[in-house]
């Protein structure tokens, strides 16, 4: 059993204060301090801002380098993972959540007796600690059987997510590592579709969830969808994606390794996020209408022609 201490209010700001003081503390490139970390690279606040800017801009432009891709080839359009290109999500999460918005979810590990085994366990999430053999066996609607399919779908594995660089302080750093190596468990526990708009709502209920920058940030591709999808968008996800994200637990304290064999529908009641709106009929209907009218107006030109 965990022992919680309580910290003075008063110490625990100065020590607080002081860590953020450390984190943004001005240095030379010519003069760059030693790494705090296996892969970690200090930076000089322009570094930051120039890499923040940067990573935001082009993930706008280029979805391709933001990690996710879509096929206009696929009906209905579908999401898919690019693997290769994730670089620039993970460069935007990291230099945008320092020095205040990780502390926040560093605290919120810390009021939580989970949270605070977490940090005191540091677990990962890799291909070697979640045998696909493993989750593949377990019931249909278990939330390890869910992730599963969700990995298989998107044909990515728990090994696609970079590792943290840009965070200076350590705790912070596996704080920010945990998130992202949870994001597809956040897949499965929503129940959100995998096309565009889908994983956008995704990123709007992280942002509610966790108040990070970056999926607030990455809510910005809803304008590079069609009109018929930022509908949807508007008037149906964002408001569920908010309305849940706010609501619910801190999805960055559920210890995913202990709840594989929970009923999924039986987790999302117990963390209070409700079902998101399944629009795939109306999706289908819509479709098919449009077949219908396309198939029309063909007929009525053979028609005219004859």
């Amino acid at each position: 059993m965990l022992t919680s201490v309580t910290v003075p209010l008063s110490r625990s700001a100065s020590i607080r204060n002081a860590a953020i003081g450390r984190s943004i503390r001005l240095f030379s490139v010519l003069a760059r301090p030693p790494p705090k970390y296996h892969g970690h690279i200090p930076l000089t606040r322009t570094e930051r801002a120039t890499l923040a800017v940067g990573s935001a801009v082009i993930s706008l432009f280029n979805p391709r380098r933001g990690g996710w891709c879509c096929s206009p080839l696929l009906k209905p359009e579908i999401c898919y993972v690019n693997t290769s290109y994730t670089d620039l999500i993970a460069t935007l999460g990291e230099t945008t959540a320092v020095p205040y918005f990780i502390y926040r979810l560093q605290d919120a590990m810390l009021a939580s007796p989970t949270g605070r085994r977490i940090l005191r366990e540091r677990p990962r999430i890799t291909s070697q600690t979640m045998s696909t053999r493993r989750l593949r066996s377990l019931p249909v609607n278990s939330v390890g059987r869910a992730y599963a399919s969700w990995l298989e779908r998107e044909g990515v594995s728990p090994d696609t997510r970079s590792e943290v660089r840009y965070i200076d302080d350590e705790e912070c750093a596996y704080v920010m590592q945990r998130y992202r190596e949870c994001h597809d468990f956040y897949h499965a526990i929503t129940g959100l579709p995998v096309i565009v708009e889908g994983e956008i709502a995704l990123k709007a209920f992280e942002f509610a969830n966790t108040l990070l920058p970056m999926p607030a940030l990455s809510v910005l591709a809803v304008t590079r969808l069609k009109p018929v999808e930022r509908s949807r968008f508007w008037h149906t996800y964002l408001p569920w994606a908010w309305t849940n994200g706010l609501r619910s637990k801190e999805i960055i304290n559920v210890y995913w390794e202990e709840q594989l064999d929970r009923d999924v529908d039986d987790l999302r009641a117990e963390l209070g996020i409700e079902r998101p709106p399944d629009l795939r009929e109306s999706r289908k209907a819509l479709r098919e209408q449009a077949k219908a009218e396309k198939e029309k107006k063909e007929r009525s030109g053979g028609q005219s022609q004859a």
